[in-house]
């Protein structure tokens, strides 16, 4: 049964940028709502009018549009690229507010722009069907989940998190075993740990100057007595020492009422003040009343110390829970120190978060919006200020209205920012990221895909720690085993696997409501001392404790019944381990569907499956229908999942769609990966994404800066169903060339191969190089503007070839360097020509014409190059065989078969016995299959690779199965002495080129300040000799050409230096020793002249001796 059929209708729902896209939706609908309605952002009041008030009573975000000429327009997202312009749409809100006696309402007031995703609910493209798309110059493949940030293509890039308000146990920097437990609520973030030191149990946080005994922790928390405390510490015989030491600081400091124990912890934190809405260090103590201490100690207990969890709300202070929590860190530090329970690990990845774009731009709004409110506060208190002044003076001045003039920019500009330069700063949670957006790459389909899928690790790059990188097994079918950078990212940056979605937020209050009903027991109305009952089952909701259940498996059975059927949210996950029963439905939760097992047998049938097929059955049927379930890593552990139909036991639980499915999007187009060396996949990984083919069907309407187009591109011969499951057969990057695995001259050794040159003027790796150059005619402020010169207007003495009467060159041209492509004339009519700088030439392919917001008139000139493969361009197979080409050989000299074909390309057979590529033995055997039959052979990793059937097809077209045939010599005619292994292989063109890293230097620009060459080839710079070059020089003796090289060739001076003291003079004369005529000229490198001069300044004084040159 091939249920990997089943994966199209899930692309489609859930899929590729689906998740981002469903994540905006999710901020956009909802999660926007959620921010205006939190008590602090929804009404703003002030002191000096008691009766003002600004309730913002709704929000909405209106359709993407822009205002020109006093006109408003719909916005697509074609004409931002174009234009320079940012795809954004406005934030409306319906508000309420007083003006003096009267109770005003305004509908559909704008505060400021939000950048829209592409695809998303409130696109222009949403809905498109494939010709609306193509008129409105998209490609109906573009899979959206971007942004248009002042023309640029940003997407986020997924960010990898740890857990927030879970109890994680590890050990410190000091190796104390230590339960760390991350609180993070909507308005602030908290760190809190329960360390064992010496035996003894404190709380470290860093509000307090030092760690803190818990047992004074709880008897300031309100248990006066010592023995709850032991109780709560370690009820049982197991480790009562540690539990007697513990309270030992309440009697070392004399602590015996609350009142002693909250005195004790004011003393000790931290002296704060608030400055411009963070925490600043006070460095002078001021003396303080125990009143103004207590109270310091109860608002730390209150709002810093584990925020997440509620308080009752009553006239006393009620810390149960807090206490509760505590102590369960307590009894989880306790069990692993004397109880050999094992401490967490921080990588499993169960205890991950994944941020999508709806979280991270939901952060980001959040905080520009309460800047927003402090700004309207602040320009209504300076209205109400004037009134009231005003008003004192005798004035007759109506009240003012206070909502007029908005700060329309806060959020626009703060969002732009972010989204252009990638960087997050939020001071209100201390988070400072760099990176999380990026330029869209579009140097092929694929490669677009991808980054939507990848995902970034706050991990430092540069720490040599192999935990973090490593894969873990708990990564199985969620993130992508091949698909990694090369070097320092190597295991910090990943890629979902195909099948992965993660999870938006979800409401837990209803699932807590539900719990009761199932027979949960609330965690209030039991005692601490009870709750470690080995009867009773602890019950988590998203980390936080709710009550305790007697039969963990009754409740887990009847919760997973209510999700299969659909009447709970479809992401809850539940699971038990050590004596606790943990609920999950929090956003950022990895989960991958799988079909459910009952009684040994798939409940996927076969007429279900044609139905989904045939489009009679939704995906969503199927999950409501007990069929499909999602399942996140952390359920994953107390389930039995089988990767194929046929390994079905009676306890198995689950069924995979396809092992296949483990792969990413990138690493799923390599055929037979399976019988690949693990490195050769994740290098495939990197230059699948470089390689050059299809960008989309707009590809030649894009103005991007850089555009490779391949020429010929073809689908591979042998696929995948990755390859059926996207685009790729559409908008490929690659072409299928006759491969032989021989030795030719010596010219393929070291990886690189030999092209037959009729094959290159065939078109084979031959690409269209498009590169965008713009000219901006500028607006002056007095009021005159750049302009492109008419014919008529050009100067006599400059060569105008091409130009029309526009002023610029006309299409189809052919560029050489230093030609004029506008001829520009700015302000005052100076005659400033545009000329093309580049060493080859070029045609100008098309011209757009456009304007940008400040009016100014913009060219943007697309330059087209063809480029056939020369010496020196990379290619590379799907399995990460890469190399350059050696040799572009004549036709007639290669070898040739008796059927008279020859080989496109010839590469090294010992590119193959250390690498181990058996994969790419299979594609050629099964591509010459392909060949004698035209039907497309199957490749998937995991897969029946069917080497008898494909052997069976070879005989019978006549072909060895090996797939070796008899060759002649090109260059005798003979018979070449072996069999030779040929067929037809995939390769693929990558974008490094020749053309764009050739570069030579006789003279040129220095640097000014050492006044050594520029160094880079868009600078004209030299060619570096560096320190392992010297050495190599060093070890041949050729002492001329180091100095010739590294001093008069680079930035040789002439200097004065006094015979006397060996410092460096001025002309003859020594400004040290005060002589004339002590100074002899000799020759020195500039660098060095100048270091000599920085040491000076440090008080170190290098000088030279000198000696005749008549003694050597």
């Amino acid at each position: 049964m091939d249920n990997w059929r089943l994966l199209p209708p899930y692309f489609l729902e859930y899929g590729l940028a689906m998740q981002q896209i469903r994540s905006f939706n999710h901020f956009v609908q909802s999660g926007i709502r959620e921010i205006l309605n939190a008590p602090s952002n929804k009404i703003i009041r002030t002191e000096i009018d008691t009766k003002f008030y600004i309730e913002f009573l709704d929000i909405r975000i209106g359709l993407p549009n822009y205002e020109e000429d006093m006109v408003t327009s719909s916005l697509v997202p074609n004409i931002c690229r174009i234009r320079d312009l940012t795809y954004s749409a406005p934030i409306y809100v319906d508000v309420e507010y007083t003006r003096g006696s009267d109770i005003i309402r305004k509908q559909n007031a704008e505060i400021g722009r939000l950048p829209v995703m592409l695809k998303s609910a409130i696109c222009s493209l949403e809905g498109k069907d494939e010709l609306e798309l193509q008129k409105l110059g998209e490609c109906p493949h573009d899979p959206g989940g971007y942004f248009i940030i002042k023309g640029s293509e940003k997407v986020i890039v997924i960010q990898e998190q740890l857990s927030k308000n879970r109890i994680l146990v590890e050990r410190d920097v000091k190796h104390n075993i230590c339960a760390t437990l991350t609180s993070a609520t909507a308005e602030s973030k908290s760190r809190a740990s329960v360390v064992l030191k010496s035996e003894k149990i404190y709380l470290r946080h860093n509000s307090f100057t030092d760690d803190l005994p818990i047992s004074i922790i709880f008897m300031a928390m309100g248990i006066e007595s010592t023995q709850e405390i032991a109780e709560i510490i370690g009820a049982g015989h197991s480790y009562p020492r540690s539990v007697y030491l513990s309270l030992s600081p309440l009697i070392a400091n004399d602590i015996r009422t609350i009142k002693d124990a909250l005195l004790f912890i004011g003393s000790r934190i931290r002296s704060r003040i608030m400055a411009r809405g963070f925490f600043a260090p006070v460095k002078e103590k001021v003396a303080k009343s125990d009143t103004v201490i207590i109270k310091e100690a109860y608002d730390i207990l209150d709002r810093v110390i584990l925020p997440h969890v509620p308080m009752k709300k009553s006239k006393s202070r009620d810390y149960s829970e807090k206490i509760t929590c505590l102590a369960l860190m307590v009894r989880r530090v306790l069990n692993c120190a004397y109880k050999d329970a094992p401490l967490d690990d921080k990588d499993h990845y169960g205890n991950k978060r994944l941020e999508l774009a709806g979280q991270l731009v939901s952060i980001l709004f959040e905080d520009l919006y309460k800047k927003f409110i402090f700004q309207v506060k602040k320009q209504v208190e300076q209205s109400l200020e004037r009134y009231i002044q005003s008003r004192s003076s005798g004035s007759d001045t109506t009240y003012p209205d206070t909502f007029r003039n908005l700060p329309h920019d806060i959020i626009t500009r703060g969002m732009q920012s972010s989204l252009s330069t990638g960087n997050w700063n939020i001071k209100r949670f201390k988070m400072e990221r760099s990176g999380v957006t990026q330029i869209l790459s579009r140097l092929n389909y694929m490669a677009t895909i991808g980054m939507m899928m990848r995902i970034n690790s706050q991990f430092e790059k540069g720490r040599k720690v192999s935990g973090p990188r490593a894969l873990s097994p708990s990564q199985w079918g969620f993130i992508c085993p091949c698909d990694t950078p090369e070097g320092e990212s190597c295991g910090l940056v990943k890629n979902l696997a195909l099948a992965t979605h993660v999870t938006n937020d979800e409401n837990p209050q209803y699932l807590e409501r539900l719990l009761y009903s199932l027979g949960l027991f609330p965690s209030k109305y039991v005692a601490t001392r009870d709750l470690f009952d080995p009867r009773n089952w602890l019950v988590f909701l998203n980390g936080l404790l709710v009550g305790v259940h007697s039969n963990a498996e009754l409740l887990m059975d009847n919760i997973r019944k209510l999700r299969r059927a659909g009447k709970i949210g479809e992401f809850v996950s539940i699971y038990c381990d050590d004596s606790s029963v943990y609920i999950s439905s929090d956003g950022g939760r990895v989960c991958r569907p799988l079909i459910i097992v009952e009684s040994g047998k798939s409940k996927l049938t076969n007429e279900i499956l044609d139905q989904v097929i045939a489009g009679k059955l939704k995906l969503n049927q199927l999950l409501k229908g007990g069929i499909l379930e999602w399942i996140d890593v952390n359920e994953e552990n107390n389930l039995l999942i089988a990767t194929k139909p046929n390994e079905i036991t009676c306890k198995t639980t689950h069924l995979e769609l396809d092992p296949f499915t483990i792969l990413g999007i990138i690493s799923g187009l390599i055929p037979y990966p399976h019988h690949n060396q693990s490195p050769r996949n994740t290098y495939q990984c990197g230059m699948g994404k470089q390689a050059i083919g299809s960008v989309g069907y707009n590809q030649f309407s894009r103005c991007d800066t850089i555009l490779h187009t391949l020429v010929y591109p073809q689908k591979p011969l042998v696929t995948t169903r990755t390859v059926k499951l996207t685009a790729f057969e559409k908008l490929p990057a690659g072409q299928n060339a006759i491969v032989a695995v021989m030795s030719y001259g010596g010219y393929e050794i070291e990886d690189a191969i030999v092209i037959n040159k009729a094959s290159v003027e065939r078109g084979f790796g031959r690409c269209i190089s498009m590169k965008r150059m713009s000219v901006e005619l500028k607006k002056y402020h007095t009021g005159s503007s750049d302009i492109a010169a008419p014919t008529n207007q050009l100067a006599s003495n400059i060569n105008y070839q091409g130009i029309e009467s526009d002023g610029i060159v006309r299409v189809g041209h052919e560029l050489s360097n230093d030609q004029i492509i506008v001829s520009k004339i700015t302000q005052g009519q100076k005659i400033t020509p545009v000329k093309y700088k580049q060493n080859t030439s070029s045609h100008l392919d098309r011209v757009i014409v456009t304007d940008t917001t400040s009016g100014c008139r913009v060219y943007k000139m697309m330059l087209r190059k063809f480029r056939s493969p020369e010496l020196g361009d990379k290619f590379s197979s799907r399995h990460g065989q890469k190399g350059v080409v050696g040799l572009i050989a004549n036709q007639e000299d290669l070898p040739f078969s008796s059927n008279g074909w020859v080989p496109d390309l010839i590469m090294n057979p010992h590119g193959f016995p250390s690498r181990m590529t058996v994969g790419k033995l299979l594609e050629l055997v099964a591509s010459k299959a392909t060949v004698c039959t035209g039907i497309e052979l199957d490749g998937t990793a995991f897969a029946d690779p069917q080497m008898e059937s494909i052997w069976k097809i070879l005989l019978q077209h006549g072909f060895s199965p090996s797939g070796k045939e008899l060759l002649y010599s090109g260059f005798t005619g003979e018979a070449i002495e072996t069999y030779i292994f040929t067929g037809p292989i995939y390769y693929q063109k990558l974008k490094h080129m020749v053309q764009d890293k050739i570069h030579a230097r006789g003279r040129g620009p220095r640097q000014l300040l050492t006044r050594q060459p520029t160094e880079g080839r868009s600078k004209d710079g030299g060619l570096r000799l560096g320190e392992m070059e010297r050495d190599c020089l060093i070890s041949y003796g050729t002492s001329n050409l180091i100095l010739e090289r590294l001093m008069l060739s680079s930035d040789v001076c002439r200097v004065m230096v006094c015979n006397k003291c060996g410092l460096i003079g001025y002309k003859s004369d020594c400004l040290y020793c005060k002589l004339s005529n002590s100074c002899v000229p000799i020759h020195m490198p500039y660098a060095c002249k100048l270091l000599f001069h920085e040491l000076q300044t440090m008080n170190i004084a290098p000088r030279i001796l000198l000696t005749s040159s008549n003694d050597f």
